[in-house]
């Protein structure tokens, strides 16, 4: 009787503890996700605070622009941006108006931030006048406009009177990003929630994974909002709505893949657990390679000239990884504790034979569409190239060599009808002078030399009645321009002073100013353009190397996804310029373009040529490309559908750059899932053969 016990208490007591483990340690991973996740949360709504719109941060310190910055802070106390009050009253200004300014510009002589406020400058013909009021860019340049435009509340009747320069295109670009952090994360829980629920048939799925997602994001914040303040990172507004549409994008993806699996496996046992780890074995894979290609592909923005570009890698990368890391621990733990009760009201039941049994009900489709590649794949692929070269002809009407300042907002804004009132009745870059600095012992060379078209004046700044102050043996010039300061027109008369005065000998002048600055933006952004792409092509070639152990699946991808972007930004073109009547794209519109299309185009055909490679091995390689397409077809375009959704939600925001990013995004990504992923992959693999895994022998059958 004594020695019958404890072998019976030995032997239980390991199965006892792994029976326990395995509901503890899933336990475990949800209660520490909870508390990142009330950490984290707070902190997506405080990127706000961390965040720069100011244009000037965006350059290298080798710019010119950046150059000129630098050395004018010679001449003035500290860093000021320019804002100017634009009063017109088209019958003609009154004493009163008159009065009315003078009593304005003394009060925001008085208002935080304003360093200089200069008398009302009346125009020419009477019906206008101007103050140019100079704000301290270590301030919070947004704050002081507010108030600037908080002291004009009560103009007399009659008189409009409107607060416009680069100073208030700041505030009012800030104003725009408002939404980040409210409109847009709203937005796109409710699109995705709703496609979720679509797909899923389940109430219960889409919270598991919006939590993850938002999981994911509260880590980004984090992680991104700590860097942002200590200045390793610069962040801005546009990074901020990327950020925020890439973890909720990224994170869905991974999520739908990673339950479809897990479907998958419950048809195959009752163990939850079992499933779990079948599905975190079979899914890792894709799912870190996918992460890994987006992540490196952004982080090559580090190559850029542009620091907006080079902070969004980063900035990117991070989201990207929160996303990864919620969507293997996360998701997995919360599903191995409620197991079937997950998919509520339609749990998956045991079937005979498990996941071969699948192709009836939600495969049927599939099994449709795999078994019409199957039966025409070479009419296929050049049918479907046919329609992509198609959609790439409209590439060359693409007018992505920049647009003005004023013109990347889609709904009317204070400083944009400021800037049309002052161009109505002054020089049009009056407030906004673009700053030449000279040796002074040549200033009148360089007065003279800068004088070219589209200059309205000219001459060296005043620092009282003694003179242009000189410093150092250089003098500060400052040149009027006839058109408004943020134009196309402004930015090619920039072009021409730059080239003139650098014919003058010994003078060895910079030109800047606001002007130049969105000049050398542009330069730098088509200098990125010719950098990063091919290194985002070798990176994803190298990624798909390693992931397929092949040099011909590789290619014939990168052909594909290349292929599908050159006809989406063909499209894009069209629809810019002939449905929406756009002015134009900046030149970084088609590198963020290439690098999201590209990075995520890709993550699509890695989820099916992994579950292709999968199934060749043991079925040849024929088999192989028609089950891999039929198990994955419907999880693939339910992420792509979910993806093009978060992208397009973009648009809500009323910034040109990201609706056209938005429509870029969300086209191409519907593209590459239903035509190229779904046709040309698939019919090419075909095509290929055996070849296609070349030099590994795989796929022989």
């Amino acid at each position: 009787m004594v020695l019958t016990s404890p072998p019976t208490s030995v032997e239980a007591r390991p199965e006892g503890a792994r029976r326990r483990w395995r509901w503890v340690l899933p336990a475990l991973v949800v209660i520490a996700w909870l508390a990142l996740g009330g950490v984290g949360g707070p902190f997506t709504g405080k990127l706000g605070e961390v965040s720069t719109n100011d244009s000037s941060t965006f350059l290298p310190a080798s710019a010119e622009a950046t150059k000129v910055g630098e050395l004018q802070r010679e001449f003035t106390d500290g860093r000021a941006i320019p804002a100017f009050v634009v009063a017109e009253r088209p019958d003609g200004i009154t004493a009163a108006d008159r009065q009315y300014l003078d009593d304005s510009a003394q009060r925001i002589r008085e208002v935080r931030g304003v360093d200089q406020v200069s008398p009302p400058i009346p125009s020419q013909d009477g019906s206008a006048a101007h103050v140019v009021v100079a704000i301290d860019a270590n301030d919070d340049p947004s704050e002081t406009v507010a108030a600037v435009r908080a002291v004009l509340d009560q103009s007399p009747a009659g008189l409009e009177a409107l607060v416009s320069g680069p100073a208030a295109q700041a505030a009012d670009l800030r104003e725009a990003f408002s939404g980040v952090d409210g409109m847009l994360l709203l937005v796109t829980g409710a699109v995705v929630f709703l496609i979720l629920v679509a797909v899923y048939r389940s109430p219960v799925l889409p919270v598991l994974v919006l939590l993850s997602a938002s999981f994911a994001l509260g880590a980004a914040a984090v992680a991104v909002y700590f860097l942002a303040d200590a200045d390793v990172l610069v962040l801005n507004g546009q990074s901020q709505g990327i950020l925020s549409i890439l973890v909720i994008g990224a994170a869905t993806d991974y999520a739908l893949l990673f339950v479809a699996r897990f479907r998958e496996e419950l048809r195959s046992t009752r163990d939850r657990f079992l499933a779990i780890r079948r599905s975190v074995r079979s899914t890792w894979e894709p799912i870190v390679a996918s992460a890994g290609t987006v992540t490196l592909g952004v982080l090559c923005l580090l190559f850029s000239d542009l620091n907006s570009n080079k902070s969004l890698g980063p900035v990117a990368a991070i989201g990207i990884v929160a996303a990864l890391v919620a969507s293997l621990t996360f998701l997995p733990a919360v599903l191995a504790l409620l197991g079937r009760a997950a998919f509520w009201p339609f749990a998956p039941a045991v079937v005979p034979g498990g996941s071969e049994q699948q192709g009836s009900g939600r495969a049927g489709l599939w099994e449709r569409i795999s078994s019409w590649v199957a039966r025409a794949p070479r009419t296929i692929w050049v049918v479907t190239t046919l329609v992509l070269v198609l959609g790439a002809l409209g590439l060359p009407q693409l007018k992505a060599s920049g647009t003005a300042q004023s013109e990347v907002f889609i709904n009317p804004v204070e400083s944009v009808a400021g800037q049309e009132l002052l161009t109505r009745h002054f020089p049009a870059g009056s407030g906004t002078p673009t700053t030449i600095i000279a040796n002074a012992d040549h200033a009148d060379e360089v007065v003279r030399a800068s004088q070219v078209d589209g200059v309205a004046n000219v001459a060296p700044a005043q620092a009282g009645p003694g003179g242009p102050r000189v410093v150092n043996g250089r003098v500060q010039i400052e040149a009027v321009l006839s058109e408004p300061a943020d134009s196309e027109e402004a930015i090619a008369s920039v072009q021409r002073i730059r080239d003139s005065v650098r014919g003058v000998e010994g003078a060895d002048a910079l030109v800047g100013g606001p002007t130049a600055t969105q000049l050398d933006t542009q330069l730098a952004a088509e200098h990125d353009r010719s950098v990063i792409i091919p290194i985002v092509l070798a990176v994803v070639f190298a990624v798909l190397v390693l992931l397929l152990r092949s040099l011909v699946a590789p290619l014939m991808l990168i052909a594909t996804v290349v292929l599908s972007f050159a006809a989406t930004m063909g499209v894009s073109a069209l629809v810019f310029n002939h449905v929406f009547d756009m002015p134009g794209a900046d030149p970084v519109v088609p590198l963020y373009g290439f690098v999201f299309l590209v990075a995520l185009g890709i993550d699509y055909n890695i989820f099916l040529m992994t579950r292709v490679r999968e199934e060749a091995t043991h079925r040849g390689n024929r088999d192989g490309v028609l089950r891999g397409l039929t198990v994955t077809g419907g999880v693939i375009t339910s992420a792509g559908v979910v993806l093009a959704a978060t992208f397009a939600a973009l648009a809500v925001l009323p910034i040109l750059f990201l609706v056209q990013l938005a429509f870029i995004v969300a086209f191409g990504v519907l593209l590459d899932t239903l035509i190229v992923r779904s046709l040309l992959v698939p019919a090419l693999s075909l095509e290929l053969g055996r070849s296609l895994w070349w030099p590994a022998r795989l796929g022989r059958r």
